[in-house]
């Protein structure tokens, strides 16, 4: 796995979060390259972006995954004794941590770091945006739709994203949601696109609004949470196929929108519900539909976390519920259900049960009797497995 970011004339260490992860994925991709090269190079500009960023002061950055943008402009704007002033905004909370991590271990200074979660809103008085093109173009849509209430017009706006992501059908999106855009050649498979901001201010679509009849439940979902407007099937399949006991503490690890964690808090009232996601739209959108749905205030708890490590230390969960991901942003990795598994093992109380959906090809079983030395098939269909995996 390549750690050592060269881009520039800078030279940075950078790592994914957390750095101890089981995979071979790096902490920055072409992308960020191209972004870096298209605001510092002069001489690029002709292939990258037609846009030579000159001040760093009040610069957003949307959607850095690891810090190779925030690091890379800090430790530039610092070698060319430039001021600097950056809004970070995220909405993955490992990607907060994994760039806090790697301006420390490059020794760069983060005063001049103002953090911003996706759900809150960034000043007016922004100069110019450097974004990441996110997988969910919804949630990008919502992204544009808010910019256009905070940047006047001609504020320039810097989008990097793979080449085969760019296409017409994007630039019009960007044209209609905050101001004419115009894509770069190309440079290691992506391209960076030049929005300027023409002042017009559009309505947001935030909230998503469904109902869940055979569980008398109405879910409200942001823009950037997993299965936004319908029950998706693997957790249709969980929710046939609950398990059977009497629990106290319930974690719904990985909750997106919290659907899990409410049909458990149907099934058993007197529990404590603790809903955990990386996401802040997927917390905000499970704590939204907790008070919705009616459900005691005193028993729903809910972390913006990596995997448990922001649980109260001493809470010893008796059942978690967990539907893992199976990727992060655009890489395809098992990385983040190891983690999951792993954390269940240390914090379930002994006798506490870990019950898993997953796709039948992901083999969790596998994973799961290395780590518990035990695991039952609960059901199984022609694409998922419920599996279940007790602390001995």
């Amino acid at each position: 796995m390549a750690t050592q970011f060269s881009v520039a004339d800078l030279e940075l260490d950078l790592h994914r979060f957390p750095r101890n992860q089981d995979s071979n994925l790096q902490a920055w991709d072409a992308a960020d390259e191209h972004l870096v090269l298209s605001l510092t190079e002069n001489s690029l500009a002709a292939i990258t972006s037609p846009y030579k960023l000159t001040s760093f002061d009040n610069l957003a950055i949307l959607n850095d995954n690891f810090g190779g943008l925030t690091c890379s402009l800090t430790a530039y704007a610092a070698k060319q004794n430039q001021a600097l002033s950056l809004w970070v905004e995220s909405d993955a909370k490992t990607s907060v941590q994994g760039i806090e991590q790697n301006l420390q271990n490059n020794q760069l200074n983060s005063e001049h770091i103002h953090w911003r979660t996706s759900t809150k809103s960034l000043p007016r008085n922004l100069n110019a945006v450097v974004i990441k093109l996110p997988k969910n173009l919804h949630y990008f849509t919502l992204q544009l739709q808010k910019l256009s209430h905070i940047l006047p017009s001609g504020t320039p706006i810097l989008i990097a994203a793979k080449a085969k992501s760019i296409n017409a059908a994007l630039l019009t999106l960007i044209s209609q949601n905050l101001g004419p855009a115009s894509a770069s050649l190309t440079y290691k498979k992506t391209r960076v696109i030049t929005c300027i901001s023409d002042g017009k201010i559009r309505p947001t679509h935030e909230t998503i609004t469904w109902p869940v009849p055979e569980y008398q439940l109405t879910m409200h979902n942001l823009s950037n949470v997993f299965a936004a407007n319908k029950l998706d099937i693997g957790a249709r399949f969980m929710l046939e196929n609950m398990p059977n006991g009497n629990f106290h503490n319930i974690v719904d690890l990985g909750c997106g929108n919290g659907i899990l964690g409410l049909r458990a808090a149907q099934l058993f009232p007197e529990a404590h519900l603790h809903f955990v996601d990386d996401s802040d739209m997927a917390i905000t959108s499970a704590k939204e539909n907790w008070h919705t749905n009616q459900f005691t205030t005193a028993q729903g708890h809910f972390y913006w976390s990596d995997c448990l490590s922001q649980l109260t230390e001493n809470l010893e969960p008796d059942l978690i519920l967990c539907n893992p991901p199976f990727h992060q942003g655009e890489a395809i990795t098992d990385h983040i259900a190891w983690q999951m598994f792993l954390d269940a093992k240390r914090r379930l109380t002994a006798g506490g049960i870990l019950h898993v959906v997953g796709n039948r090809h992901l083999a969790y079983h596998v994973k799961l009797k290395r780590i518990f030395k035990n695991c039952t098939t609960v059901a199984s269909n022609g694409k998922f497995v419920i599996l279940q995996a007790q602390k001995r």
